[in-house]
């Protein structure tokens, strides 16, 4: 058992959250790293126990060309900065890893400097891949090379150059001396050579005890990045994406044959999220905010290691819009949001939820076994040394009671709700609301749950807050010199008109399959620039499995 097995974590997009130019000038210093102290307390009153933020250092633009490794960015602070955050958050029990953009620099890099200043004499021709100087670019350097994306401005590394895996091994070391950090996400990990991974799991093994990886993959089989040679965990965007369209179609079937393939690819814990600084807000996507409620309650209780990314916590609103992701990263002040676990339900259920999953470890380590299963409701159990946690979730607009087996205790408690049940023959009877759920957990010793919280429907987003711009967005689209869009207030939900059942049922596991294939190619697409309608068109016309699979493995 390692922290992170335990862990919950909140994810920042700093140059975003904290309102930084779009472009960097390398004008000098401004600490708006020393911002987040107050957020740091939000994270621990949350229940969020480690934080993921990045990119942090010196970059022309969106983070993601990195300019130099060992340098944290002239727009959010210096590295004293980084020092005094890592610090804050240890002292308050929050673990910190970093955004590790080891796949590709940007082309302020020095190695890449020397390139256009020396050319075929340049001792760094070798650090790239596919250097050709017979070649040219839209910079005119007079040579070519490969890059991430298909865009110049990411110049890929050559990840087998000895020279560059002593550098980058070099880097790690140095976060981990200078700054203290306990883990890194890997930037396009699905593209990273996998013996350099290898190397990287061993500089990790070295640096710190439990010095955890975790790597950025869109789609296919997780266990090829995350084993015990290479990463500890991935992004899991197939939960991703059956968590929201589960929702939206009315099919617990896609959320629970989605757990189960997972969960088939052997013993990981994969990072799973609702939304991220490259997808719309999960308040965005849902279709009835009303599900907000129960899509967090999967969240926090499916197997896997639960992430929230920073403002969704609030309800708040972000919708990817064409060439800027400046909507989804959005500045956010403090001061808007100081009461809102007290005032916001959205927040108010994140901090229970955040409350159960520490007070409960078999919702961290226990055992994951199905027990109700329609397109409308879902249940399932987690089991630790014979106790167990049963999660309830109900998507349709009518209240529904379910009767599950349960074990370990002669009496449950929702540890949302407050609700006592007795256990007969084996089961307990449960009574859900319309677009809720619930975690029974055991009531013993005659002790009440902490802070049981009677969940209110989430309707409508709180009122929209101003916001500073925002960031230029993670691709390399040239610099949009005009601000964010200001939130929108969000509509009120439609009058509820329940599906007939046959709509439902029609379908089936491999739909949501083709469905998820179908995004991840949209994804990549999107990060490659503008993507028509009829792009879109021939993208959802291809229904076929392995050709989507080619197709996504082509970018």
């Amino acid at each position: 058992m390692a922290w992170y097995d335990e862990a919950v974590f909140y994810h920042i997009y700093p140059l975003g959250m904290l309102g930084a130019p779009m472009e960097n000038r390398y004008d000098g210093v401004t600490h708006r790293l020393r911002e987040l102290e107050p957020w740091i307390g939000h994270l621990k009153e949350c229940g969020f126990s480690a934080l993921y933020i990045g990119p942090l250092f010196e970059s022309v633009g969106h983070g993601y060309e990195t300019t130099d490794y060992k340098k944290v960015d002239g727009r959010l602070g210096d590295n004293s900065d980084l020092v005094w955050l890592v610090r804050e958050c240890h002292d308050r029990g929050i673990r910190v890893i970093l955004d590790g953009v080891f796949n590709h620099t940007g082309r302020d890099f020095f190695a890449f400097r020397d390139i256009k200043a020396n050319r075929e004499h340049s001792r760094y021709r070798d650090w790239y891949c596919n250097v050709n100087f017979f070649g040219n670019n839209e910079y005119n350097d007079g040579f070519s090379y490969d890059n991430w994306g298909g865009y110049n401005l990411l110049v890929k590394l050559n990840q087998r150059n000895p020279e560059v895996k002593d550098y980058i091994a070099g880097v790690i070391r140095f976060w981990v001396k200078e700054f203290d950090i306990d883990g890194i996400r890997l930037d396009a990990a699905d593209v990273l050579d996998f013996d350099f991974m290898k190397m990287l799991r061993g500089v990790a093994n070295e640096v710190k005890p439990d010095f955890w990886l975790m790597g950025e993959v869109i789609h296919g089989e997780y266990s090829r990045w995350a084993n015990e040679g290479t990463l500890h965990s991935v992004t899991n965007y197939a939960l991703h994406k059956a968590l929201y369209s589960g929702h939206n179609d009315h099919n617990y079937f896609e959320i629970a044959h989605t757990v189960k393939r997972t969960l088939g690819m052997g013993n990981i814990k994969l990072y799973n999220f609702v939304d991220n600084h490259d997808v719309e807000r999960i308040y965005t996507k849902l279709n009835n905010k009303a599900h907000f409620t129960p899509v967090h309650i999967l969240l926090y209780t499916l197997p896997g290691i639960p992430s929230v990314y920073y403002g969704s916590e609030f309800a708040i609103e972000g919708k990817k819009e064409r060439y800027s992701d400046a909507s989804i990263r959005p500045a956010l002040k403090w001061e808007d949001y100081r009461d809102a676990v007290r005032d916001n339900p959205a927040t108010k259920l994140i901090a229970a939820l955040g409350k159960i999953r520490a007070e409960n470890p078999e919702l961290s380590y226990g055992d994951f076994r199905e027990l109700h299963l329609t397109n409308r409701q879902y249940a399932f159990s987690r089991t630790l040394n014979g106790r167990s946690a049963v999660v309830t979730v109900n998507n349709d607009d009518a209240p529904s009671d379910m009767t599950v087996p349960v074990s370990g205790a002669s009496e449950f408690i929702g540890a949302l709700s407050g609700t006592r049940v007795q256990v007969n023959n084996g089961c307990i009877s449960v009574h859900i609301p319309a677009n809720s759920g619930d975690i029974w957990v055991p009531f013993t010793d005659g002790k009440e749950v902490s802070a049981p919280v009677i969940t209110e429907e989430i309707k409508n987003a709180p009122e929209p807050v101003q916001t500073a711009p925002a960031t230029q967005e993670n691709t390399p689209a040239p610099v949009q010199s005009a601000p964010a869009p200001a939130a929108q207030p969000a509509s009120p939900a439609p009058a509820p008109t329940p599906a007939p059942v046959s709509s439902d049922a029609g379908r089936t596991y491999e739909d949501g399959v083709i469905a998820g294939l179908q995004e991840a190619v949209i994804a990549r697409m999107e990060k490659n620039g503008c993507v028509t309608d009829r792009m879109r068109q021939d993208v959802y016309e291809n229904i076929y499995h392995d050709s989507l699979i080619n197709w996504i493995k082509s970018f």
